[in-house]
């Protein structure tokens, strides 16, 4: 694991954690899911093979994640998403593969956007996005709500549900929920104007193929890749799952030249 200490960028008072390694273009922006960090599995793969091809690398954590200031329960779509951007903006330059993993695909698919916004699509090189989970309050929290779930966002502000992956219940807020719908970006077709590969686990008990299949469906103008894992979970993280992300990250790099 990597044990150098990150570099911090001030974003709105929050001192965000960030890892940044030099080298060749396309580089490779690591974008995190929820409630993970910059030091899990798959993002330490991708940092040895950069490390090994020589390639430009960049992680960072949300505020509320990992080594970031913050509280978590204060995060939302918005907000995690202009970090990211500033991290982006701060240490990169040229062309740059998004390597987003859950909600981190989401993050991705934001960037995108606002990037070729203002102006800027043209650094977007190319998209990796695993178990992706854009939309995922709207998508696949709303429906499933219960009504003491419902009452508690009225009353509290939020809800709470134990974690497969932590020992902490994840926490929904009502502002991420309602931020998330302000975000959406699977109510319309999606152009990244680059290559995309799709990574899905066929087992995956988080957020089920079928979201990856309606995805994909949105990308009609752009080169897709879905590799479908029969028996991959959602995390993904066995050893042929790494070999697969680093495979999709070269294939990537090789449609972008």
């Amino acid at each position: 694991m990597t044990d150098t200490p990150p570099h911090f960028l001030d974003i709105d008072g929050t001192a965000i954690a960030v890892r940044h390694s030099g080298g060749s273009e396309p580089g490779v922006v690591w974008l995190g899911g929820f409630r993970s960090d910059m030091l899990g599995t798959k993002a330490e793969t991708l940092n040895d093979w950069a490390q090994r091809s020589g390639r430009a690398f960049l992680r960072h954590d949300y505020s509320g994640h990992g080594e970031s200031g913050g509280e978590f329960a204060d995060g939302t779509i918005s907000k995690w998403l202009t970090e990211s951007l500033a991290v982006f903006r701060h240490f990169t330059k040229g062309r740059q593969i998004l390597v987003g993993s859950s909600m981190g695909a989401w993050i991705a698919l934001r960037m995108a956007q606002e990037l070729r916004k203002a102006g800027e699509g043209e650094r977007v090189a190319g998209l990796v996005l695993l178990a992706p989970a854009p939309d995922f309050t709207s998508e696949l929290v709303e429906p499933k709500l219960s009504e003491a779930q419902k009452r508690d966002l009225a009353e509290k502000g939020f809800f709470d549900v134990p974690s497969e992956y932590s020992p902490e219940n994840y926490v929904y807020t009502r502002a991420l929920i309602e931020d998330g719908r302000l975000n959406r970006v699977m109510d319309r077709p999606i152009d990244t104007h680059c290559p995309v590969h799709v990574l899905q686990g066929l087992a995956d008990p988080d957020v089920p193929h079928t979201h990856a299949l309606k995805l994909v469906g949105l990308l009609p103008a752009d080169d897709v890749t879905l590799s479908l894992i029969p028996d991959g979970d959602h995390r993904l993280s066995r050893p042929q799952d790494l070999d697969m992300l680093i495979r999709a990250v070269e294939a990537v790099s090789e449609q972008s030249r």
